[in-house]
């Protein structure tokens, strides 16, 4: 996948369009100071815009292999178009993630896009890893070097997105360290 090609393509065809957007995944891993490797991009986008993304994803060589409610994911019909993912923002949660992401530079200062704030990363992992177990530990992993590598994060939003899934007390052992140790 040419990661610099498909943000390009992106970040260009969704300002014609005024499609509003902001990473998530392994990229916005790297902006909360963890780094991992990840094979598509990620992208938060408002659920209103949904046709609009499909027309444009489509003329660009994509085919949609899932839609729901909540999620689009597309495939490059080329190698270096990858893997592109949407999560459609039209929740409380998601809608606010949206409004909190904050623009940075990424590939090295090549882009300039919103990317969803530390705390949100770690709402969506809670929840990925509760709707698929087989994330746990991966996603586990991910929530603890944030909350290592990042300094004044809102604890509150953080028990909260913990809470919503019935996590509390996972989060009080991961901020122990002993979530792994067997306590």
């Amino acid at each position: 996948m040419n990661f610099n090609k498909v943000l390009k393509f992106i970040i260009e065809e969704f300002a014609k369009e005024q499609i509003e957007f902001a990473l998530i995944g392994g990229f916005a891993l790297d902006s909360a100071n963890v780094s991992r490797a990840t094979v598509d991009v990620d992208l938060l986008v408002l659920a209103e815009k949904k046709s609009r993304i499909k027309q444009i994803m489509t003329a660009k060589g994509y085919d949609l292999i899932h839609e729901s409610a909540d999620v689009m994911n597309y495939i490059g019909k080329q190698s270096e178009l990858g893997r592109v993912d949407f999560l459609l923002a039209h929740r409380h949660y998601t809608l606010a993630m949206l409004q909190r992401s904050r623009s940075k530079s990424v590939f090295a200062g090549n882009f300039q896009v919103k990317i969803i704030v530390p705390e949100d990363i770690i709402g969506l992992k809670v929840q990925a890893s509760t709707n698929d177990p087989k994330r746990l530990h991966k996603d586990m992993a991910d929530i603890q070097m944030i909350l290592e590598n990042n300094d004044h994060l809102d604890m509150v939003l953080i028990r909260e997105y913990f809470d919503l899934f019935g996590r509390g007390k996972e989060l009080e052992k991961l901020l122990k360290g002993t979530l792994y140790a067997g306590s």
